[in-house]
């Protein structure tokens, strides 16, 4: 298992333009790793936990449909609302934070748009010595 994921951590999307945002973990566990909340394989809401990735180029999703359909078939991507399907998975075996597996860096979540959405960075300040 590698390090906590935190609030902070950097996440991307497969479908998003530019892709890469921020997670957003409430401190409702009261658990903390580098003094930030540590996240749990739930923080997966949509705008909550997950905000935007820009634009989306999923030609799955209905936006970017109608956006396409407008431009006369070029297809053009349209506004990010992350729709994710569940919660990350798999999250760590070992270790829980209120009751809820603790989410790890190879943990995904995949978006109804076909999106999948990563973990770039855990969100931890990294400290060396000398």
């Amino acid at each position: 298992m590698g390090e906590f994921v935190v609030n902070g951590a950097q996440i991307k999307c497969s479908q998003g333009i530019p892709g890469k945002a921020v997670l957003i973990v409430l401190p409702t566990a009261r658990v903390t790793a580098g003094d930030m909340p540590v996240a749990t394989v739930m923080d997966f809401k949509p705008m909550a936990n997950i905000p935007t990735f820009g634009m989306c180029n999923s030609s799955q999703n209905p936006t970017v449909i109608a956006a396409t359909s407008a431009a006369s078939g070029v297809h053009t991507p349209a506004p990010c609302v992350p729709s994710p399907m569940k919660q990350w998975s798999p999250g760590s075996a070992k270790t829980s934070v209120g009751n809820m597996p603790a989410l790890t860096k190879d943990s995904t979540c995949t978006c109804m748009w076909g999106g999948s959405i990563t973990i770039d960075s855990e969100g931890q300040q990294k400290a060396s010595v000398g």
